[in-house]
């Protein structure tokens, strides 16, 4: 009965076998390849058997008139082999072209094979079912092809551009790149066609794959994304050269923004009579803080510069006179007065220029040495210190969470507010302080008493400010309740 079912009309069952066999394949889910492998394996066999049994040779084109019945079933019939028999090679090229550790060039891979087997397919069927003479075909229309790749010429360069570019691998999804023409952002988005750039002002860029080709790259997420930065100072030659290294040493050494390892260079680049060049060398840990670390490398130049008395030269370009120049010995550096610190202190912003004057003149100096611990984590600061000079770690546990640097404070907390510090502060070099202690400060509370309220809105606002920062205060409080504190604490 089965035999009589497939060979009694073999064209009707090899039909009805094809399209049961491209109902099926579509029923199975993508996720496994294999079954739908075995699948259209078998259907494929079972049509190349009843093919063989009704003595059609889909592999060579029988001649057949067009007033025969027959002959739209054998078209379909052999047509629908053709198919099968493409799509068994290409359930073949999916599952065993696998490229170890390189799934886009596998894909990419696979797809230009399965063009290339859909063209075979197409081509036997044109050849095989309807005859047509492929030689002639693909020689008539050498003259079409040139008119389409003129055409096509620019699309075509960048789909072959995106075929180099996927195998040779310059860059991947996520990669931040730096182009000859002077682009620069992460990769976003690669296909056949185009590479999509977003830019740190948070645009696209969307650059064809032949242009990208013929620019030259570099991947600075590779080996990683640290990112180096070269910044040159020109310093007044007021100190010896080895004097000035050191200082912008310890103005690297002492931000928070850049990479410890490899460690920041100081490269001595000249010496006249106008300036000592200075180029500072150091690493961040992505480009999106390149501007970040540049603002604090800045900032820390000049803040140690001023504590260690130095001058920042005139611009290279500027038109002086030789004499009016500052040397060594007619150098008068500004000298950094604890009224300048409390001035720079922003919970001092609500108070008078008298009250900041008499504040200062409280002040005591405090010196550290070197690895000296001046307060540990969990203990409570009652006095405010500003740095005068030198670099100070803070750790918070087994982490350094971030450096002090001349024009810092710390222990306004505790002053102020009876608040424990969140992290142990060490000196990492000498280290000069100004002090302001509790009862340098209470004679202002008594005098002014809504300096309190003034006091304890800054300080919850700061709280609230860096409670993500590097040095983390403690859980924020209320103003209401640091306010209640202060009282206390002053009243006493």
């Amino acid at each position: 009965m089965i035999y009589d079912a497939l060979f009694g009309k073999p064209l009707i069952s090899l039909i009805t076998v094809g399209f049961a066999g491209i109902v099926v394949w579509h029923l199975l889910s993508r996720q496994r390849p294999t079954t739908r492998l075995v699948v259209q394996i078998v259907f494929f066999g079972l049509m190349t058997l009843i093919l063989v049994g009704s003595g059609i040779e889909p592999h060579r084109f029988q001649g057949y008139g067009s007033e025969d019945p027959q002959a739209l079933l054998v078209v379909v019939a052999k047509t629908l082999w053709w198919i099968h028999l493409a799509w068994a090679v290409i359930g073949f090229i999916r599952l065993y072209l696998v490229l170890e550790g390189s799934p886009r060039e596998a894909r990419l891979l696979q797809d230009l094979v399965i063009g290339v087997v859909y063209i075979g397919m197409a081509l036997s069927v044109l050849a095989f079912v309807f005859g047509v003479p492929i030689g002639t075909l693909v020689a008539t229309s050498g003259v079409v092809a040139i008119i389409l790749g003129l055409a096509l010429q620019n699309t075509l360069a960048d789909v072959f551009s995106g075929i180099a570019l996927t195998l040779g691998r310059p860059y991947v999804i996520g990669d931040w790149i730096l182009l000859s023409d002077g682009t620069e952002g992460r990769v976003v988005e690669s296909n056949w066609r185009a590479t999509h750039i977003l830019t740190s002002a948070n645009n696209i860029v969307v650059l064809p794959n032949s242009f990208l080709a013929k620019l030259g790259l570099t991947n600075v997420s590779r080996p990683d994304e640290s990112h180096l930065l070269i910044l040159t100072i020109r310093i007044a030659p007021t100190r010896m050269p080895a004097s000035v290294r050191q200082v912008m040493l310890s103005a690297l050494t002492s931000c928070n923004s850049i990479v410890r390892d490899p460690p920041p260079v100081v490269a001595l680049k000249g010496l006249d009579a106008t300036a000592l060049e200075v180029e500072l060398q150091f690493r961040v840990a992505s480009p999106s803080r390149r501007v970040q670390a540049r603002n604090e490398v800045l900032d820390l130049v000049y803040r140690h510069c001023k504590s260690a008395g130095l001058l920042l030269a005139v611009p290279a370009a500027a038109s002086v006179l030789t004499g009016d120049l500052p040397t060594e010995e007619s150098a008068r550096p500004p000298r950094v007065t604890p009224l300048e610190l409390i001035e720079a202190i922003p919970i001092f912003a609500t108070l008078t220029t008298d009250e900041k004057q008499k504040l200062a003149e409280t002040t005591a100096v405090r010196e550290f040495r070197k690895g000296d611990v001046i307060v540990r984590e969990s203990d409570m600061l009652p006095s405010l210190m500003m740095v005068r000079a030198g670099i100070i770690g803070a750790r918070h546990g087994d982490g350094e969470r971030g450096r002090l640097a001349p024009g810092d404070f710390f222990g306004e907390t505790g002053l102020l507010a009876g608040m424990q510090e969140v992290c142990t502060l060490e000196a990492l070099t000498p280290v000069t302080v100004y002090e302001i202690d509790q009862q340098a400060f209470a004679p202002l509370l008594n005098q002014r008493p809504a300096l309190a309220e003034e006091i304890a809105e800054e300080l919850a606002s700061r709280a609230e400010r860096f409670r993500d920062a590097a040095l983390p205060p403690e859980p924020a409080h209320s103003a209401h309740a640091i306010l209640k504190t202060i009282r206390t604490i002053f009243r006493g």
